[in-house]
């Protein structure tokens, strides 16, 4: 071959890879762009190559998670700041409407994910809301028992069905992450939120953390320890909270401060969260509480060292609603300072900013004048971005309306009901062993039933019921009062009736074979809740003494925590603490009279005095009125 021919050869071969290169590069930036949207290639693929195109003020707008209401009031924030996360805050349904309809929040969750898709890059948003004891926010839900009532059942698989139950019908409305479960472990009953928690005792709060594993699906075998995980469409994101040590605060006040040792911490507040992580949790949500005065909001050793470093924690951290406002006081008087402590922290996604732009506008400084570093951005972006793809959010961002025949079905009631009548913890049964008032006859004469609590739904489902502190009444959601169980559960020959609080002349020549006194507290949430006497709330206390001094009584305590009851002890003929048992009040009657037996234990202490608080099982100067643990059983009707 002559040397003419094989440099027209090279140059021959030189013109043939310039033309392929050359047309790799014109396709190969349109095929990159669109990688992340192809469910086909690998989920880390997928986050780099979009992280890759984010610019800083994406990936800011990433970490915020918005109030609805400011996306109601301006809904283009959405597509032009490409906002991470909305949240639908208790008092915020759709159109104000406390009665619309699933397919209405659908509509209203698809409209906001509508201006997301519509962003430069088509991120979708994640849309939250506190879903804690069933999809407590919609109107016609199943109302679970709260926390502190599934403690009393010791049943984890009881828990898990209760988790998918909530599952499907928080999915049937378009929403795909709810704020649950509550890990705390309330060591201390006259803090407001104790009802959020399972136990005084960490081992039944880890048995509880099965709850994840309904709310989200089974973990696959051999997943790596850490990672987030969502089992499909009628499964939720779910949220440990509130990390670390919310129960632990000086004399239970709300938001406060816990006073413990390292050890304290990890033994009794920090084996709820190993429990979680292994089972897949996605989000931990960090609490407005301080560890020995350190806010923890801004505890870098604890939710980066610990919670990401030494847990391993690969889903994302979100602060509480405007925690990081109330990292001062006043709330929000050194907004900028806060944000740049949150982040460092290791919060990765920031709970209601009060203005989206000033939010972005400082986060981007604190980014630009390194007070931030782009690591740490990178990192909580990655984060989130993990979430919102294992969870299918890329690519099924849109609701639609085939769940909504599962709101509330007959098997959800009959779980509820089940939980229940496991959630009651008998605590005293007759005068003495041998005379037990408990199984009451179906057939008797008269009853009465009495007492604040005994025909009020709203008493009944506590706070977290539609309205963020519940509320007395009837007209707050559907379900069936306790009143209401006992009139479907007795012979169609026994009179029953009701006074709420019946006057001490109509008592005075009574009939009554017996009387059920339904009493308790009234609907509280969070700080206003705080409580430093723990009585039974009036006319209720009056009505009990009345009644039960006159008639042979069952008293029936609808409480979010134990109350005083030791004065009145010797005037009942039994007590059966109810917890706040939700929608289905014919739990109750199912184990009153006798087609299902007690079987509930105490998740906490029943103390003698408040004087005694805070008083835990363990404690040295432990002496109770009934311990943890405690609670009488009877066999159902047909066994004895």
């Amino acid at each position: 071959m002559s040397p003419v021919s094989v440099i027209l050869g090279l140059l021959l071969l030189l013109q043939i890879a310039s033309r392929v290169g050359s047309a790799t590069t014109t396709r190969d930036p349109k095929r990159s762009t669109v990688l992340y949207k192809d469910p086909k290639k690998p989920m880390n693929m997928r986050i780099r190559n979009l992280m890759e195109q984010m610019t800083l003020e994406e990936k800011i707008a990433q970490m915020a998670q918005v109030d609805r209401l400011q996306a109601e009031a301006d809904p283009k924030i959405l597509r032009d700041y490409s906002i991470g996360s909305l949240i639908t805050a208790p008092e915020s349904p759709p159109g104000g409407d406390h009665r619309a309809t699933a397919e209405q929040w659908v509509d209203m969750v698809n409209g906001y994910q509508g201006w997301s898709l519509s962003s430069r890059l088509g991120i979708p948003m994640l849309y939250g809301t506190d879903a804690v004891h069933g999809h407590n926010n919609l109107y016609e839900a199943t109302i679970f028992p709260h926390n502190v009532g599934l403690g009393a059942t010791r049943d984890p698989e009881l828990v898990k069905r209760i988790g998918a139950a909530t599952a499907i019908e928080t999915r049937a409305t378009g929403i795909p992450f709810a704020f649950a479960p509550c890990i705390a472990v309330c060591r201390d009953p006259r803090w407001g939120r104790c009802y959020e928690s399972y136990s005084e005792d960490h081992k039944v709060v880890e048995q509880m953390t099965d709850i994840i594993l309904g709310l989200q699906g089974e973990i696959p075998p051999n997943s790596r320890k850490g990672v987030p995980y969502v089992g499909g469409k009628d499964k939720v994101v779910a949220c440990a909270k509130h990390f670390v040590g919310d129960g632990g605060t000086i004399k239970g006040i709300d938001e406060n401060n816990t006073i413990t040792d390292w050890h304290g911490l990890l033994s009794i507040h920090m084996p709820g969260y190993y429990h979680s992580i292994a089972k897949g949790v996605s989000t931990v949500m960090v609490s407005y509480s301080s560890w020995n005065g350190q806010k923890m909001h801004a505890n870098k050793t604890l939710i980066t060292g610990f919670l990401k470093g030494t847990l391993k924690f690969r889903g994302f951290v979100i602060s509480d609603y405007a925690g990081v406002d109330r990292m001062t006081y006043p709330a929000g008087s050194n907004y900028s300072n806060s944000l740049q402590k949150a982040i460092n922290a290791g919060v990765d996604m920031v709970m209601a900013p009060h203005n989206i732009t000033e939010f972005i506008q400082i986060m981007t400084s604190h980014v630009k004048n390194k007070l931030i570093p782009m690591s740490r951005i990178d990192d909580a972006v990655r984060r989130i971005l993990r979430v919102k793809f294992t969870s299918g959010l890329f690519d099924n961002p849109l609701a639609d309306y085939s769940l909504v025949d599962k709101i509330r079905t007959q098997a959800h009631r009959n779980l509820a009901r089940e939980a229940v009548r496991k959630s009651l913890v008998l605590l005293k049964n007759g005068k003495d062993a041998k005379n037990p008032m408990i199984l009451l006859p179906k057939n008797t004469s008269k009853i009465l039933v009495a007492g604040t609590h005994a025909n009020n739904l709203g008493l009944q489902s506590g706070g977290w019921t539609i309205s963020w502190q519940g509320q007395n009444g009837h007209n707050l959601t559907t379900g069936t009062t306790i009143l209401s169980a006992i009139s479907e559960a007795v012979d169609p020959s026994t009179e029953i009736v009701y006074s709420e609080n019946p006057d001490v002349e109509s008592l005075k020549d009574h009939e009554y074979s017996h009387a059920v006194v339904v009493v308790g507290e009234p609907t509280y949430a969070e700080t206003a809740g705080d409580n430093l006497n723990l009585t039974i709330s009036e006319p209720g206390l009056s009505t009990m003494i009345n009644v039960c001094s006159r008639v042979k009584c069952v008293v029936v305590v609808i409480s979010g925590r134990p109350l005083v009851v030791e004065p009145y002890l010797p005037m009942m003929e039994a007590l059966v603490a109810a917890w706040l048992p939700g929608g289905e009040g014919q739990g109750v009657a199912d184990v009153l009279f006798g087609d299902y037996g007690f079987t509930g234990k105490l998740p906490r202490t029943w103390f003698k005095r408040v004087d005694q608080l805070p008083m835990n099982v363990g404690d040295e100067h432990y002496d109770p009125l009934f311990p943890f643990g405690f609670g009488l059983t009877t066999q159902p009707a047909g066994t004895r």
